[in-house]
């Protein structure tokens, strides 16, 4: 089997694995939420930062963590977070900040059973290797590339359930993005 097939085949077996009771909630906390601020390391911070563009032109209020013009978080906001490996010091310290504050706080993980998961208010879990369980070559793929690929493709399915969620159309959608290309 070529690198790319069982690249794929990981994908579907992480697929066939995922909760579709999470993504609803997910999806719905997403839909009610004010204000939105994504954050996640590394690679995984590039695909939350696809999904906040995708938010962005869903109509949502939404900024990445960090960005000159990220608001505060406080009741009825959401502070959405990727820590792959369940534990990642700066998504802890953040999220302590946004509960504090009184945001709700949606986890995206592969490692569900770690005090930070816990902590999180909602979780989404997306059952792929990251850089926590590395060792050994159990995907085709290198280190966390195999969630960081799956967290895309769920989020672009998020996405497909917040359109109708949020009663938006393509056509809305297109006309929230940019010009300046």
């Amino acid at each position: 089997m070529t690198p790319l097939l069982s690249a794929l085949k990981e994908l579907e077996a992480v697929a066939l694995g995922m909760d579709e009771a999470q993504i609803e909630s997910a999806c719905q906390t997403i839909a009610r939420a004010n204000r939105i601020v994504a954050y996640g390391c590394g690679r995984e911070g590039l695909m939350m930062r696809a999904l906040a563009m995708r938010l962005h032109h869903l109509g949502k209020h939404v900024a990445m963590q960090g960005d000159m013009a990220a608001p505060p978080l406080g009741p009825g906001d959401l502070f959405l977070c990727s820590a792959g490996p369940g534990e990642l010091s700066t998504v802890t310290a953040l999220m302590g900040v946004a509960q504090r504050d009184g945001a709700t706080v949606l986890m995206v993980t592969a490692e569900p059973d770690h005090p930070s998961p816990r902590r999180a208010d909602h979780l989404l879990v997306i059952p792929a290797q990251t850089m926590a369980r590395d060792i050994g070559g159990a995907s085709t793929l290198p280190m966390g590339s195999l969630f960081e690929g799956a967290m895309f493709l769920v989020f672009e399915i998020m996405v497909l359930r917040l359109t109708a969620l949020l009663d938006q159309t393509p056509e809305a959608m297109r006309a929230r993005h940019t010009n300046m290309e």
